[in-house]
């Protein structure tokens, strides 16, 4: 598939992607949308800012034109993921369209989403947690729910929304279509799988733990004492906008306040901020009102922001395959990137296992403390061996 107008799409779809500026698919998108249109099953894996959302969206789009009847559901495991979603899915059906959404999110006001459910809507996106609220409340049906998305759920299962996502799946008829997407395929992913896709279409782009190609990767060896010091020097000695990771909600307000005393734009995310702070944030970020955004993991999957350039590890994650999600902030859809970590003498055991997961062929230990002990570009030829690291519940700390 070389082109979206060769697919026979919806000519209203069609034109959305053309003012989208939608023409030549990503491999994701060109694996995934011709065997979506005949109604396959999809378990599919890739890399973030690979174009996954138009993998699932367009096919998604397609039907509910096509259709004067059914429904669709996507559900995510951030409510700022699920609102990027709703933005590129909107813009699909275009400026025109008469098909009703609704954005089923925490944080959001009630009686906002009552209203849209009153409207009946056919697409819906959302969050596990306010989903099951409102079917509990008895708002919302989804007994003509025909296709059924569930985007990075490799995320969702680490924030403990497995027993949700179960609960949802019964008020779904079993009759439909369903896509499911992942960074990674661990085997609580290839269970639900199994248990809730139909002989599926298994579709992976690149190495499901590989980081963006054109990232370049630098390791700093620091001082607890000298860190921050260190961070400054990092952000004075490079331009564009930059995500600076922490660990935990009040580390992203205080960071944020010291370097505003320092002379740099930022500012904090995390998960405790109201919904309306959290998007006037990214809002504000997205439009480079400021330079620096600090924040949590709540940050390190589904923000889509293409000026992106640089990613600073300030604390390293808990879980060594989060970092894959973090960097890939950035060199998002083919452009260039670079990723900082800043690793202490007391994080070393948390780097050689980020180490191991990106460079399986490394020897041992200390051959890649040797190997990282000074500042370096590139790490050699990151693979996937295969090994499984212990599942890391991601929840922030206060």
């Amino acid at each position: 598939m070389k082109h979206f107008n060769l697919l026979g799409l919806p000519e209203a779809l069609n034109r959305a992607l053309h003012h989208m500026q939608f023409s030549k698919p990503t491999p994701i998108q060109a694996q995934t949308i011709p065997h979506a249109l005949e109604g396959r099953d999809i378990l599919g894996s890739a890399q973030t800012g690979t174009g996954k959302t138009a993998a699932f969206g367009i096919p998604l789009v397609a039907r509910l034109l096509s259709n004067p009847r059914g429904s669709a559901l996507v559900m995510t495991p951030t409510r700022e993921l699920a609102t990027q979603v709703m933005s590129q899915l909107q813009a699909m059906l275009g400026k025109r369209s008469q098909l009703k959404t609704a954005l089923l999110i925490g944080g959001e006001s009630m009686p906002k989403q009552l209203k849209q459910l009153r409207s009946r809507p056919r697409l819906l996106v959302g969050t596990p947690g306010r989903i099951n609220d409102h079917l509990q409340q008895g708002n919302l049906m989804l007994h003509d729910t025909g296709m059924l998305v569930l985007d990075e759920t490799d995320r969702m299962l680490d924030m403990g929304f497995t027993s949700q996502i179960e609960r949802i799946l019964k008020f779904i008829p079993k009759t439909r279509q369903t896509m499911l997407f992942s960074a990674t395929l661990p085997n609580s992913i290839v269970k639900i799988s199994e248990k809730y896709l139909n002989n599926p279409v298994r579709i992976a782009v690149d190495k499901t733990v590989s980081p963006a190609k054109k990232i370049r990767h630098d390791v700093l060896r620091v001082s607890e004492e000298e860190k921050y010091r260190k961070l400054l020097s990092e952000l004075d000695a490079r331009t564009g906008s930059v995500i600076v990771f922490v660990k935990t909600k009040y580390g992203t307000e205080k960071m944020a306040r010291q370097l505003s005393k320092a002379g740099h734009n930022a500012d904090a995310i995390h998960g405790d901020l109201r919904q309306n702070i959290r998007n006037r944030v990214i809002t504000n970020f997205r439009n480079q009102k400021y330079r620096i955004l600090v924040a949590t993991d709540v940050a390190a999957r589904g923000l889509d922001i293409p000026h992106i350039e640089h990613v600073i590890n300030y604390d390293l994650p808990q879980c060594a395959e989060d970092y894959i999600h973090r960097i890939g902030r950035t060199a998002r859809a083919g452009a260039e990137g670079s990723a900082m970590c800043l690793v202490t003498p007391a994080n070393t055991g948390k780097w050689n296992a980020i180490n191991r997961l990106m460079n399986p062929d490394a020897v041992n230990k200390k051959s890649n403390n040797k190997k990282y002990k000074k500042r370096t570009g590139k790490p050699s030829d990151f693979k996937n061996d295969g090994k499984k690291f212990s599942r890391c519940i991601n929840r922030e700390a206060a």
